[in-house]
């Protein structure tokens, strides 16, 4: 699903990844953790072709075997909303839409139908427990409640891989738990794949792998055993 070689990136001259290399496998749940400046984020975003790797002899990165390093930057971005989802800390959610209209909008841009999107949707929400909440402004929902939105919205194009950064860091204990068990629903029913980084100790060891980063480099990789529901 995922292979990066030797990922670097600098900021000025600030070494933040010092020749990452990882795999991920399609239909796996991968952890990342590590301090604050470890380099999780940015390689997230790297990941996630939200940002590129600092040219270095040998770098590589191929999603669903698409080369991304050689995309342009317009096939970058139809590449990225067909097939990539992302969920973020703050659900990112648009105000003055509902619902139904966020879980939309990537599904849009991608150019697919009205009616057939808005079906999808549906489903999604109401696969998701918010079938009653579809016509509700985020400012109507519970943190929880806007957290599953902006997972319906990253699942309604059918991506290959979901990416997280610190998708439960701003909700309370019952509802991060509610939405750990969600996202190995979604692997154990969907196939689906997910990158997450994270803070949660409890969601990083229920990963089938965690990656411990430190200074910018993977320093140790903890395989678990498949979570189950």
């Amino acid at each position: 699903m995922i292979q990066a070689g030797n990922i670097h990136k600098y900021y000025d001259k600030l070494h933040v990844l010092k020749g990452v290399d990882l795999h991920i496998k399609k239909g796996e749940i991968v952890s990342i953790v590590g301090a604050s400046g470890a380099g999780k984020t940015t390689l997230l975003q790297i990941l996630g072709t939200l940002d590129r790797p600092s040219k270095e002899t040998g770098t590589t990165l191929t999603i669903n075997n698409e080369d991304i390093l050689n995309m342009k930057d317009k096939a970058l971005s139809k590449f990225r909303n067909q097939h990539l989802g992302f969920i973020f800390q703050f659900h990112q959610l648009l105000p003055e839409f509902t619902a139904l209209e966020n879980v939309c909008i990537p599904a849009y841009i991608a150019g697919k139908p009205k009616a057939a999107t808005e079906a999808e949707a549906k489903r999604l929400l109401e696969y998701l427990g918010l079938s009653h909440r579809i016509d509700h402004k985020p400012g109507q929902l519970s943190g929880g409640e806007q957290q599953r939105v902006a997972v319906a919205r990253a699942l309604i194009n059918k991506p290959a891989v979901i990416f997280a950064d610190e998708p439960s860091g701003n909700l309370d204990t019952a509802s991060a738990e509610n939405l750990h068990q969600l996202f190995f629903k979604l692997r154990d029913e969907m196939g689906q794949t997910f990158v997450i980084v994270t803070h949660n100790e409890e969601l990083a060891n229920m990963a089938d792998r965690k990656l411990v980063m430190s200074d910018g480099q993977i320093l140790s990789e903890i395989s678990n055993l498949p979570h189950k529901l």
